[in-house]
């Protein structure tokens, strides 16, 4: 019997226990699943074999888990992952941990489910290109994924099936146990060494303000904003769902969750460490028209700027990145 260990509690790769799969981390609100999509390990099976599946690519070559990948918490190593024939792509992979938290998604927040976003990537031009009505076709071709279409929600492979399993997986990507978490909801009060408290302080300072952007358990606060990145932006970012011009270079605010590995940083990939992200912050960002008021230069010392980026690499949760259930 196979036991793998998940946040101190166990999973029997041969039972059809869901407990451990579902169970949030200290600190963490339940995960909410919709009606019409509870979870079940049935679906959870079948969405992660969607998930790392080419076929959903229109020419099988590239899958969710080819741009997302578990050792970067579900995200990738490049700027811009390539699609489909290897076209460009046109913005850099986010992390996929605690995206079931999220209350919108993509990174002008424009769809309102995970159940839709799953839409998104697969008809993208620049991702898979494909469409899923083709794809739900193929699948119904396939015993393996029928039969595990009946089982999971009681009808052969069609749409519907195809979104709500990858959602049903995704929404078990909870990382909660970085030592952070140790220190604060566990009561390890070795977990930070004394450079990893300071810029704890530091992060948490109302001289610095991270949390009005970065506070919550999952360290977002989710508003749409920009954040100085540039003076002129080819990405309308937001502007692109309400054609309303206050609205444009304005992205999701991310998680700063796995931080340390899921470099490069911001939409376009463009800054390829966490000293570039905190520099760019520290300088108070470039100008535009847009840019939040909340971003201000932060005149840290070298000396902070080091202990700020000890206590980031903390967010590190390597249970999560290395949990064997994702392989």
């Amino acid at each position: 019997m196979v036991v793998f260990i998940v946040y101190g509690f166990r999973i029997f790769s041969d039972t059809k226990s869901v407990d451990a799969l579902i169970k949030h981390p200290l600190g963490f609100p339940p995960m909410e699943f919709p009606t019409g999509n509870e979870f079940s390990r049935a679906r959870w099976e079948l969405g992660k074999k969607l998930f790392n599946d080419s076929i959903l690519s229109i020419d099988k070559t590239i899958s969710c888990g080819s741009c997302h990948y578990p050792h970067l918490a579900f995200s990738d190593s490049v700027a811009l992952s390539p699609g489909v024939f290897k076209r460009a792509g046109v913005r850099n992979a986010p992390s996929l941990a605690n995206i079931g938290y999220h209350p919108y998604f993509l990174r002008e927040g424009s769809v309102p489910t995970i159940e839709m976003q799953v839409l998104v990537p697969i008809q993208e031009h620049n991702e898979f290109n494909h469409n899923i009505v083709d794809i739900a076709r193929e699948l119904d071709k396939d015993s393996i994924y029928v039969k595990m279409s009946l089982e999971a929600y009681n009808r052969r492979p069609d749409p519907f099936v195809i979104s709500r399993a990858l959602a049903n997986y995704e929404r078990t990507f909870m990382s909660g146990n970085s030592r952070y978490d140790q220190y604060t909801f566990q009561g390890k009060k070795k977990a930070l060494n004394p450079t990893e408290k300071k810029g704890m302080k530091l992060f948490f300072s109302e001289r610095l303000k991270c949390v009005n952007c970065h506070g919550g358990f999952n360290f977002t606060n989710y508003a749409i904003e920009n954040n100085g990145l540039s003076e002129k932006y080819e990405d309308p970012g937001r502007f692109r769902l309400t054609l309303d011009s206050i609205d444009y270079a304005k992205f999701k605010v991310p998680s700063l969750r796995n931080v340390e590995l899921t470099a490069p940083y911001m939409h376009k990939g463009q800054f390829a460490t966490l000293e570039e992200v905190i520099e760019h912050y520290n300088k108070g960002g470039k100008n535009h028209p847009q840019k939040s008021e909340l971003i201000q230069p932060l005149n840290l010392t070298e000396k902070e700027k080091s202990e700020l980026l000890a206590f980031l690499k903390t967010l590190t949760d390597y249970d999560f990145v290395t949990n064997k259930n994702w392989r």
